[in-house]
């Protein structure tokens, strides 16, 4: 592959992450849930960072599994601040403990899943951005999204951060139109 979106790095996991993960539509509400936690404690922290310590975050937060994180409290959060393999913050770390509680209540209530995806009509919306510079930060979608979370009480999840997660697990396609994977995705999200 010769041409990728301008903002993959050269490094390896970077490269693999945009070429096989990025953009690609997951339907599993678990999984969703890890990728919203995740794109949470990317806040201020570049992308490669999170994606250098994932095997970490997985084995510190026991697979996210948001069942067993939800009857999580202070013993736990004091036992992951000593953990060097992860983001550190005592903020998001408590959030995400209050939002696999939040995730519980949206599962029983329609799947998370369907929760999320509902607000693209279940179908990845297939943007055609030719420059990185026409690619927004978020949409008034995101924001609709970010807002419906923070009144559910979800945390660490503004309109940017919903939009990058948004793109992360395919509910939009915003590879360049010239990266060999938009059409790969797109052809995806079409099955």
């Amino acid at each position: 592959m010769t041409k990728r979106c301008d903002w993959v790095g050269s490094e390896d996991i970077y490269i693999a992450y945009h070429d096989e993960e990025w953009g690609v539509p997951v339907f599993d509400s678990r999984a969703l849930w890890e990728k919203l936690i995740l794109d949470g404690f990317q806040a201020g922290l570049s992308w490669i960072t999170i994606l250098k310590k994932r095997e970490n975050f997985q084995e510190a937060f026991q697979g996210f599994d948001p069942n067993v994180i939800a009857q999580w409290g202070a013993p736990e959060v004091e036992r992951l601040l000593q953990n060097e393999g992860i983001i550190r913050h005592r903020g998001k770390i408590e959030a995400t403990i209050s939002n696999a509680r939040v995730w519980q209540e949206i599962e029983a209530e329609q799947g998370f899943s369907t929760y999320l995806w509902n607000y693209v009509g279940g179908t990845p919306i297939q943007n055609k951005f030719n420059e990185i510079s026409e690619v927004p930060a978020s949409t008034p979608l995101s924001a609709k999204i970010s807002k419906d979370l923070k009144k559910r009480g979800f945390k660490f999840c503004g309109p940017t951060i919903v939009y990058a997660f948004m793109q992360a697990v395919g509910m939009v396609n915003d590879h360049l139109t010239d990266c060999p994977c938009y059409e790969r995705v797109r052809n995806t999200a079409l099955k």
